[in-house]
């Protein structure tokens, strides 16, 4: 097998607030290791909050789902682990 062929990523969704620096670092962290994502702003998308709140029990942002599986807070370690990164 080539090795140009990759894995394919899983959806990635990142919920937060433009206000979070948790929300900034865990975006930026994404980015610099190459993860494609949507961003999904819960302060103006009261759906997408609810949405939120209902896969992870929680209010509080960033909320991460990585192929529909949540993870709440900045957790690099869960984050890699999920997406390969390790």
């Amino acid at each position: 097998m080539a090795e140009t062929q990759k894995k394919r990523q899983p959806r990635v969704v990142v919920f937060s607030t433009p206000t979070c620096p948790h929300c900034r670092t865990a975006k930026s962290y994404l980015k610099k290791k190459g993860v494609r994502f949507t961003e999904v702003d819960v302060s103006r998308d009261q759906s997408a909050a609810r949405d939120m709140a209902r896969i992870s029990g929680q209010q509080g942002v960033p909320v991460i789902t990585v192929g529909g599986r949540p993870v709440v807070g900045f957790d690099r370690q869960k984050l890699d682990r999920l997406l390969g990164l390790n």
